[in-house]
């Protein structure tokens, strides 16, 4: 999940072998589900243009209730995209990238080949989440480029208020409705458009959230799920704050060894590299860097160091956006930043921190107060000063629409086994979620994976690959699996 604490957004069964889960979801056939698909349009890159066309990616929609207690009144569409099959399919495979506020429909037009091993027998199915881009996507006004820029010691319990306030007006209907309890009576009438008997699901991050939401909603209904960089929703804000902090700290220390290691541009041993890093990132609190007509100021930078820290191939950007930053120049940090904010080159932005944002304030009834993120900032500084929000708070202490704790409530008793991917170097969803998921699910599997980076499939480690793959492919249950680092 992406890290909750930073800006004033966010106050964020074993066998000895292997066995089978029984007949995979066959696909109902060709027109017999309930979705017309047809050559997309408008897919978007990471930066903001436009993606090239794909003769073999199609797109399509599903009208789902917007009020699931009026099931009868006002209907919203549900965007989807659908890589075919190469092979015989089994059916379809449904994907969650995370967030929560990721599209789903430009994610999957990216990142299809990763699966391409998957793709030989399924059809790779995304989705927008109710609320996220093409799919009501939650607006917000003009208001996050001075939210996401403000400076050190901005009054952020005001800008938060008036934030929820845009929030509001701009996309007030949509607002009571969003959430991962709807979310997952969504994905199974995604399931049933798609003429599928049972989900086949693949979830990332908060994807894990939406997964295990499901499977404790639709017990009967679950067929091949493997939730991978998993998150325990019953964790309290706050201790999802500090947990996060801890797992960047470890993420940062291993980064700053693997420079030492390969001759770092930013000290030549890792508490010099961190004190480097903190005293670009002190600096920028008084005197932010001009960066064309911009500025990167110190929150901006915070998202900056953190956002390679989610996978370690991306470790030496950060070595030389920092060791830039240094000299003067923030364009690399300010990319990072605005990659990690869906921030364009026209500069609007994609509704991921929107999205987000009413997303996480739909699925707790936690309201964190302006003292109480005080008081969390204190703990986090104290663990990882890169990650200290000075005069922060979160929006969701304003929120026009209240919370509820349904989506925390996890139990798949009846299921079929669930995989649950946990990683020890994981910092945004750290391993010790993974365990706690995977016992409330009563019906998951544990793949350990013991190398760094948020997520272990896409890590390139060939033993996580293999375990995942011949599960969703054969259906063969792992028992409880430790991979080691790729």
């Amino acid at each position: 999940m992406k890290k909750a604490v930073l800006t004033i957004l966010l106050g964020a069964a074993v066998l000895a072998g292997c066995g089978t889960t029984g007949e995979p979801a066959k696909q109902a056939g060709p027109g017999k589900g309930g979705v017309a698909w047809s050559r997309c349009t408008g897919l978007t890159g990471p930066d903001g243009r436009p993606l090239p066309a794909d003769a073999a990616i199609e797109c399509g929609a599903v009208q789902v209730p917007l009020d699931y207690d009026e099931p009868g009144g006002r209907k919203i569409d549900l965007a989807l995209i659908r890589v075919k099959a190469t092979g015989d399919p089994l059916g379809s495979l449904v994907f969650n990238f995370g967030g929560p506020g990721a599209s789903g429909v430009d994610t999957l037009a990216m990142a299809a080949k990763a699966f391409g091993s998957l793709g030989t027998r399924y059809d790779l199915v995304s989705f927008d989440p109710r609320g996220v881009e093409r799919s009501s996507g939650v607006k917000c006004g003009g208001e996050l480029d001075a939210l996401l820029a403000a400076p050190t010691g901005a009054d952020g319990d005001a800008m938060s208020k008036k934030f929820a306030a845009a929030c509001e007006k701009d996309s007030g209907e949509i607002l009571p409705h969003v959430g991962t309890v709807n979310a997952a009576e969504d994905l199974d009438r995604i399931r049933a458009a798609l003429g599928d008997r049972r989900l086949n699901y693949f979830g990332f991050s908060y994807g894990t959230h939406l997964g295990a939401v499901y499977a404790t909603r639709f017990p009967a209904n679950v067929g091949r799920f493997v939730l991978d960089g998993a998150f325990d929703p019953t964790v309290t804000y706050e201790e999802r704050a500090v947990t996060q902090a801890t797992g960047f700290a470890h993420a940062f220390d291993a980064f700053a060894r693997d420079c030492v290691a390969r001759t770092c541009d930013l000290g030549t041993d890792p508490a010099a590299v961190r004190g480097t890093v903190e005293k670009l990132l002190d600096g920028l609190k008084t005197k932010p860097l001009d960066v064309g007509d911009r500025q990167l100021t110190y929150g901006l930078a915070q998202l900056a160091v953190i956002t390679p820290l989610y996978a370690k191939a991306a470790w030496p950007v950060l070595e030389q956006a920092a060791a830039a930053g240094i000299k003067g120049d923030g364009t690399a940090l300010l990319t990072l930043a605005d990659s990690y904010t869906g921030r364009r080159p026209d500069g609007t932005y994609s509704t991921s921190m929107t999205s987000m944002q009413a997303i996480t304030c739909a699925d707790s009834t936690e309201r964190p107060t302006a003292a109480d993120m005080a008081r969390i900032d204190d703990r986090i500084r104290k663990v990882f000063p890169i990650l200290s929000a000075d005069g922060t708070a979160t929006a969701c202490g304003h929120w026009p629409v209240p919370g509820d704790d349904a989506a925390k409530r996890i139990d798949a008793t009846g299921s079929a086994p669930i995989v649950v991917v946990g990683g020890k170097g994981d910092p945004a969803t750290p391993y010790e979620w993974a365990t706690r998921l995977n016992a409330k699910l009563r019906t998951g599997v544990l793949l350990t994976y013991e190398g760094e980076g948020h997520g272990a499939y896409l890590s390139g480690d060939g033993c996580v690959t293999r375990t995942v793959d011949a599960y969703l492919l054969n259906g063969k249950v792992p028992a409880a699996t430790t991979c080691p680092a790729a």
